[in-house]
């Protein structure tokens, strides 16, 4: 009894890091969900737009002394009518194509800004120190000590989550925006704006991977390279879910979280690789993801 009490309370640190670390994969594969689901491109460029999020934030504060709570909801802001630029001038012009182009197009996006990043500020990581309130969230859960902030990261993380999905499945405009992926033509005969709803919605996509990058910056460093080490995860998190499938990119961020946190505590040497054996298998028994429709 006595050794399994211990093993849990050695596992606990490690689980409780991997359900935040599925908080980050919920929150971003969910954009990449949305933009898919709604707009069927595959937005390889989402890494690079949590990164620049990361980036915004980092400027906002080293230059114009706007602290993290402004930048939580400004640097999204900024982001996003990025992305409604990209879309418009780029991305709008292939929804009626092969994929491949669009995740062409969306990876070269993604190479230039990371350059753009790189050449600016250089490939080491820049450090944004977290709001000192957060202390007051701060938990000792035995000899384990959980920083508050990301104890936040898990609440806001989950909270955008669930906002998103009952945007999506459970309001008016969800259902406008549902419809359009299925029957543009008629949606426009209702005096519905389709392109212009098609663009918002992508500007939304890149501003959740903004907001996820804000998130992240007090706890990763500010590198251009941070995206690179999320969007594989993040992209196989989508293909486990189901593409396109809300519900399933929270749920399954999450949940390897938590797989990936359980694994490094019993066998660290396959921790960033269970995610990719976990992908394969469903793909072998269930092609369209855990929640896809086939």
């Amino acid at each position: 009894m006595e050794d399994l009490l211990f093993e849990i309370q050695l596992a606990m640190p490690q689980v409780i890091l991997g359900v935040i670390n599925g908080a980050f994969y919920a929150l971003l594969s969910l954009g990449l969900a949305v933009i898919f689901g709604m707009l069927n491109v595959i937005n390889f460029a989402h890494g690079a737009q949590f990164t620049l999020g990361a980036f915004v934030a980092w400027m906002l504060l080293s230059w114009l002394g706007i602290g993290y709570w402004p930048a939580l909801i400004i640097a999204p802001l900024i982001v996003g009518a990025i992305g409604v630029a990209m879309e418009r001038a780029m991305i709008s012009r292939l929804y009626r194509i092969d994929h491949l182009y669009g995740l062409l197009l969306t990876f070269g996006c993604a190479l230039v800004i990371e350059g753009v990043l790189r050449n600016n500020f250089g490939s080491s990581g820049q450090r944004y120190a977290p709001p000192r309130e957060f202390g007051a969230l701060d938990l000792e859960l035995g000899d384990f000590f959980l920083p508050g902030y990301r104890v936040w990261v898990l609440i806001a993380a989950t909270t955008v989550c669930l906002a998103t999905w009952l945007v999506i499945e459970k309001t008016k405009v969800g259902s406008y925006l549902r419809a359009a992926t299925e029957r543009p033509q008629l949606v426009q005969a209702f005096g519905i704006n389709v392109p212009l709803m098609m663009t918002l919605t992508y500007g939304a996509g890149v501003a959740l991977a903004a907001f996820a990058g804000v998130l992240a910056a007090p706890i990763y460093s500010v590198s251009p390279a941070m995206g690179a080490n999320f969007i594989i995860t993040v992209f196989a998190v989508v293909v486990i879910g189901g593409m396109g499938s809300i519900a399933g990119s929270i749920v399954t961020g999450f949940m390897l979280g938590l797989i990936q946190g359980i694994t490094e505590v019993f066998w660290p040497e396959a921790s960033q690789t269970v995610v990719f054996v976990i992908m394969a298998v469903v793909l072998l028994t269930r092609p369209a993801g855990l929640f896809g429709r086939a």
